[in-house]
């Protein structure tokens, strides 16, 4: 009888032990996930046309230049068409490479010309639709933690390219500046090779507009002349009024129109 008593004793405890251990995780808040570098970016993206970008047709004029982007799933065309003395000329790539033709017909170059002009091309092509982009395979992020610009709450993202599909410039460092809120890209910086050394630019989002779903901003875009300042330090430089601005991105006449498959 005594062992019975002891037994009965053992379970009532361990059973009153569980009654208000469940009782507590009741009152306990459940745990909120850190966002990691990818699905900010996927947020980012998804606020900023997602889908929509895989199957369109874009066209607008930057600094008196006519680009055309052409999007269909895994293929691409971006283009641009210059008008110099009387010459058109037509700049293409696409994903079986670069070329170019003048009044028509076809330019051979040399392969280290022709990877300039490429570079030239998908550079505008580039910043004109971000953040969507950031997910191809050459792409790697990192978050570099949370940051205030100007009172409003950012998260702060490293991106880099590998060599192997991350084009002519795949050496150049990229910080991008997501609102917490919003998830919008308010800020970018990055840092480029140039003949003196490295060059770093920040740019500064404004005249959001969406057309046919799609978001586009133009930039102020700012440069430094105090060399210590680090790429990942340009968020503060710019905010404590130590940027000049250089010059203004802005795209003119946007159209799109979306493709079906």
């Amino acid at each position: 009888m005594k062992n019975y008593i002891i037994v009965f004793i053992a379970v009532l405890l361990f059973n009153c032990k569980n009654e208000n251990s469940n009782h507590m995780d009741t009152n306990v808040a459940p745990e909120v996930k850190a966002l990691t570098a990818n699905q900010i970016i996927d947020k980012s993206i998804d606020v900023s046309g997602g889908d929509r970008f895989k199957q369109s047709s874009l066209k607008f004029e930057f600094r008196d230049v006519y680009y055309q982007a052409l999007r269909k799933n895994h293929e691409f065309l971006l283009g641009r068409v210059l008008v110099k003395d009387n010459d058109s000329i037509f700049d293409m790539l696409s994903n079986v490479g670069f070329e170019r033709y003048k009044n028509d017909a076809f330019v051979k170059l040399e392969d280290s010309i022709a990877n300039l002009y490429a570079a030239s091309v998908n550079s505008v092509h580039y910043f004109s639709v971000l953040p969507y982009g950031l997910n191809d395979k050459a792409v790697h992020k990192t978050l570099l933690g949370s940051e205030q610009i100007k009172s409003k709450d950012y998260y702060k993202i490293k991106v880099t390219f590998d060599e192997l599909g991350g084009g002519e410039d795949h050496e150049d460092i990229f910080v991008y500046w997501v609102n917490k809120d919003t998830f919008k890209v308010d800020y970018l910086a990055y840092s480029y090779a140039e003949t003196s050394g490295v060059g770093m630019r920040f740019r500064e989002a404004y005249n959001e507009r969406y057309v046919t779903g799609l978001r586009f901003v133009d930039y102020n875009n700012y440069k430094t002349e105090n060399s210590s300042i680090p790429l990942v330090g340009l968020g503060k430089a710019f905010e404590a009024n130590r940027l000049k601005l250089l010059s203004k991105i802005e795209l003119k006449n946007v159209t799109v129109e979306l493709v079906d498959n």
